[in-house]
């Protein structure tokens, strides 16, 4: 075989694992799918909740909110017809996450964010968490990425909204970071909201595995101090492992893969509740 054509194939068979390097990490657990079932939720609404830290403070590189996290669940939302809104700590642009806009992990639900003006206003836009009202909320769901190590768990005003949702029996969920968002939540007699739930959350392991150690919180650690009956599974890799827990009115979800199955069970447990 000459050289020329050597190469060509040598080439040809790089193209085609780029190409396919999307699919089979979906295949091995990024991203997988899920059951799905379809809901009517007129006069409904739901909130995302996000962080405002934009910067790894000892690297200095930009982080944010994981991007998935966030429009993963805001589609499955708003096509089940719940009016979406989304809140950060501080409120405006929503930082997020640069790498995970990228190829191969950017999802279909991110590329459609990057074309959908209406959400990228609300993005540029978000709620302060302070001017939030609860009472018009059904969904509360609280989104992951490094940025939430730095104020979902240190947040005084995110612990009394987590708190007024719970006991109002709001269907409260989070994902990968977003449970350091409960910890300043309490229950009705005052104690931490997690004590003896079963939570998950990203694990030790995995921000181990992806060397981004350098954050204030680490949800496993955390929710462990805290009381919470934290539960996990694991892989090879951590990213790549997923679990949910479903505890009363609390849906979390391992990391970012779980985020569109957790918001599949909130829409399940509105659906079931009484006065649904």
């Amino acid at each position: 075989m000459k050289m020329a054509d050597r190469i060509l194939i040598i080439v040809l068979a790089i193209a085609l694992f780029l190409i396919s390097l999307p699919k089979i990490l979906r295949l091995l657990g990024f991203h997988p799918d899920y059951k799905r079932k379809d809901y009517n939720f007129e006069d409904r609404k739901a909130l995302i909740i996000t962080t405002s830290h934009d910067t790894l403070t000892k690297s200095g590189k930009p982080t944010g909110v994981y991007a998935s996290e966030m429009t993963v669940p805001y589609y499955e939302f708003k096509k089940n017809g719940l009016e979406v809104e989304l809140a950060s700590i501080n409120g405006g642009k929503i930082p997020i996450e640069p790498f995970s806009l990228k190829w191969p992990l950017k999802t279909e639900a991110d590329q459609k964010f990057l074309n959908d003006q209406d959400f990228l206003n609300k993005a540029e836009n978000s709620i302060p968490i302070h001017e939030i009202n609860i009472d018009d909320y059904d969904l509360i769901f609280l989104a992951g990425g490094w940025g939430a190590a730095y104020d979902l768990g240190q947040s005084e005003e995110l612990g009394q909204k987590i708190t007024e949702a719970y006991s109002q029996n709001k269907i409260i969920g989070a994902v990968c970071h977003g449970p350091l968002g409960l910890l300043k939540a309490v229950d009705e007699n005052g104690n931490a909201l997690v004590k003896d739930k079963k939570i998950t959350a990203v694990t030790d392991k995995q921000i181990k595995e992806l060397r981004i150690t350098e954050t204030p919180y680490h949800p496993e650690t955390e929710l462990k101090k805290a009381g919470a009956n934290f539960k996990s599974n694991n892989r090879l890799f951590d990213t790549l492992a997923n679990n949910i827990e479903v505890d009363e009115n609390i849906i979390t979800g391992q990391n970012q893969n779980a985020a569109g199955e957790t918001a599949q069970i909130m829409m399940k447990s509105l659906s079931e509740k009484p006065d649904s």
